[in-house]
């Protein structure tokens, strides 16, 4: 596979509402406007997606605006039972009204109605999780306030097109290895998180998808040799002809890779898979613990939802050769399927 690194900065659609340069980057360096889109504003998918976990627990977070409806949801995730509980909130016809930032790294995002409130606060290196949600789990509440460090690093974006719909578009940023401080609370017990060893990722979408995709995700953080490392991985989604989305990040630096491929057995979700890749760069073995998964079949609106964590042993291969051991990484690979 080709990855073609992005080279225009400036806008990124033409005034047709195509993309210009699809392709990578590790920032963004396209600018995402959306009053230049052409499509119709139902189709518009704006979201942003955290996750923070420590090896015992974990916290995710979505905010969106998908045109016709608003997806907005907390989960919390257990290991050790393991367990996990998610509320979501449907919005109807949010159509921008959240005003979602067209950047990540300026303005913030807040949600509210009676039973959940979220707020994304971003400041110069630093991203802030506020959140209380009512009668989360067993009658009690959840509440949290969690700080992720944003130093200077790379990032994995990626410009991606539809070849059956030129106004259709994806564009994407993940944010590996932000470290996390702070806490959250449900059911009369603090937990914490520990910069040391405890990571959040940003998954930070804006586009206009077509009617029915199954994609493939995955992604995980950890401490090798003293460093930060991270891994983002996927396919599946839209024409990436001319770039993937997988990427090693050590120490702060992107490591490119080509196709990786998620070998998932027939059996089960929680058996365990394989993760196998093209050039050789990223080969594990994965043994699931969770598998967060969601059926809703309204025939013409379907999502089928497959968000499994687990950890995995293996080897990633920087750019330069060197060779990292991976032993009991705690990550998340999904597979998801969206009619809507």
């Amino acid at each position: 596979m080709r990855n073609h690194l992005v080279e225009n900065y400036g806008e990124l659609l033409n005034v047709d509402g195509s993309l210009r340069e699809p392709g990578w980057s590790t920032s963004l360096v396209q600018h995402y406007d959306r009053k230049a889109i052409k499509a119709s504003k139902f189709r518009i998918k704006e979201w942003d997606y955290y996750l923070v976990l420590s090896q015992d627990y974990g916290v995710a977070f979505t905010v969106s605006d998908c045109g016709y409806l608003g997806l907005h949801s907390v989960s919390f995730l257990d290991f050790k039972t393991p367990s996990e509980t998610t509320k979501t909130v449907i919005q109807p016809f949010p159509m921008g009204k959240l005003k979602m930032p067209s950047h990540s790294d300026k303005g913030n995002v807040h949600y509210s109605d009676k039973n959940l409130s979220i707020d994304y606060i971003k400041t110069q290196g630093e991203r802030r999780i506020i959140c209380s949600c009512k009668n989360f789990k067993d009658g009690n509440d959840f509440k949290c306030d969690i700080k992720l460090s944003q130093p200077p690093m790379d990032t994995m974006v990626i410009a991606t097109p539809w070849k059956e719909d030129k106004k259709a578009f994806y564009y994407n940023q993940k944010i590996n290895c932000m470290r996390a401080d702070g806490y959250f609370t449900l059911g009369g017990m603090k937990y914490t998180f520990d910069p040391a060893t405890d990571f959040g990722t940003l998954d930070w979408g804006r586009g206009v998808w077509t009617y029915d995709n199954t994609w493939y995700w995955g992604s995980g953080n950890c401490i090798i040799d003293g460093k930060p490392f991270g891994f983002n991985i996927g396919y599946g989604f839209g024409d990436t002809s001319a770039a993937s989305e997988n990427i090693l990040f050590y120490d702060g630096k992107a490591h490119k890779l080509d196709d990786v491929y998620f070998n998932i057995p027939e059996s089960s979700f929680t058996d365990p898979w394989t993760f196998t890749s093209s050039d050789g760069r990223f080969e594990m073995d994965f043994t699931p613990i969770i598998d967060r998964s969601a059926n809703i079949d309204l025939k013409v609106l379907a999502s089928i939802q497959h968000q499994v964590f687990g950890r995995i042993t293996g080897k990633a291969v920087l750019d330069d050769g060197t060779v990292l051991e991976i032993k009991d990484m705690l990550m998340f690979a999904e597979k998801v399927h969206n009619k809507y």
